[in-house]
């Protein structure tokens, strides 16, 4: 009775259908408190309910409070842990999900996707390494459901996503280059399979996973040239282009191609535009989309030589991005802001945005190295010495030194050991 809210036939959107549904199993969990799938449903209506420029987070926290009292009495139920770490999945409420987090990966660590999703919260503090463990545990699950002629070993590519991010925070980047061989390797194999139907969910993404990997790998390796020559996918639905375009445009502003930069930004809003005609409408207009829009327009005015404009529009789009964190698999707008600055020459203004961004996204990479270079630049020795060996402590002390960053790390604090 309370789905039907959502499939009534009428001519609603769907904001306003599963607001529906929300109410809807809001007086069901009101009628049976105890039953605790009612609850966890009515939980994760919440969060489904929120509006796409809702940046209060308010819906996450009434779906905590419905959750946090279901968990104390069943601390192994998989949906309210799921659901918790969904509520949880943002910077401010990140270390109020990672005891459920923790768990999820004991309780359920057969399911490949429930064997991920404490990544999720890991990925918000910067626990690379349980990430990574989060990561390869669902993968392994997949494996073991494939091999079994199983649901689930689809839910390998999500994992791929995220195990490749955690790698390149750690400054493991063959391995991250693996991941993404082994990712496309998997699609061009599943593309095969006669019995997918072309409306199959997954054949969507395979599209969009093909092209994300690729684009962290040279975004976060700051490899731009590389980054400029993603081509785009044939046939893809518009929100994957959208991705195409937006590396795009960080590249080309970061090599300052003005014009290349607005060709970019303006093959993106086309793309945007696209999707505002099709059935996911309302996410043209989202939060993560302004936040993405606000970035582009920042680099497309850095690559025109407009400091002014470029920090102005980067810093609306960061502050925003505050409000609610950044995507799953993302680059913070505020580290962004924080590159624009020390790219002008501006390493005091630049540490200052560093700093900030590693509060809500920590033990980033390349957050924590550009800011050593700042502190450096600044004459700030103990600083910089800092931020350099939490560059070596997040790769590992036997890591290899696959970038040159954790090499010029060493040989600063070499330096000033030796002084």
């Amino acid at each position: 009775d309370a789905l039907s809210e959502f499939f009534r036939p009428g001519d609603r959107d769907y904001l306003s259908r599963i607001s529906a549904y929300a109410t809807a199993t809001g007086k069901l969990h009101d009628r049976y408190p105890a039953d605790v799938d009612a609850g966890a449903f009515y939980a994760l209506a919440l969060l489904a309910a929120e509006a796409p420029d809702d940046t209060s987070l308010a819906q996450h926290r009434r779906a905590m409070a419905v959750l946090t009292p279901l968990w104390r009495r069943f601390p192994d139920h998989p949906g309210v842990l799921h659901y918790i770490t969904h509520a949880c999945d943002t910077p401010s409420l990140a270390a109020d999900g990672l005891a459920a987090a923790r768990r999820y990966g004991r309780v359920a660590a057969s399911g490949p996707h429930s064997a991920h999703m404490p990544g999720h919260i890991f990925s918000r503090l910067g626990l690379w390494q349980e990430d990574i463990d989060s990561q390869l545990a669902s993968i392994a699950a997949s494996d073991v459901a494939r091999s079994h002629h199983q649901n689930g070993w689809m839910d390998q590519f999500h994992s791929f996503d995220f195990l490749s991010y955690a790698y390149l925070q750690s400054g493991q980047q063959q391995r991250a280059k693996d991941v993404a061989a082994r990712s496309a390797a998997a699609i061009a194999h599943f593309e095969t399979m006669p019995d997918m139907a072309p409306d199959d969910y997954m054949v969507g993404m395979y599209p969009y996973y093909r092209a994300k990997l690729p684009i962290f790998i040279a975004l976060e390796t700051r490899d731009w040239n590389a980054a400029l020559a993603i081509g785009t996918e044939k046939n893809a639905p518009p929100d994957t282009q959208t991705q195409i375009y937006w590396a795009r445009v960080i590249a080309a502003g970061h090599l300052r191609l003005a014009t290349r930069a607005h060709a970019e930004l303006a093959a993106h809003d086309a793309a945007i535009q696209e999707i505002r005609q099709g059935p996911h409408a309302y996410e043209a207009d989202s939060t993560g989309a302004r936040i993405a829009q606000g970035e582009m327009l920042a680099w497309v005015a850095f690559a025109d030589g407009d400091l002014v404009r470029a920090t102005g529009q980067m810093r609306e789009a960061a502050d925003l991005q505050d409000k609610v964190g950044q995507a799953e698999v993302d680059i913070p707008a505020r580290e962004m802001l924080a590159d624009i600055l020390l790219e002008s020459g501006q390493p005091a203004a630049a540490l200052a945005e560093y700093r900030q961004s590693m509060l809500l996204s920590p033990n980033r990479f390349n957050g924590a190295f550009n800011a050593g270079r700042a502190a450096e630049a600044l004459g700030n020795s103990a600083d910089a010495s800092q931020f350099f060996e939490a560059v070596l402590n997040a790769s590992g002390k036997e890591s290899r030194p696959d970038r040159p960053e954790i090499a010029y790390a060493r040989n600063f604090l070499a330096a000033s050991h030796s002084r």
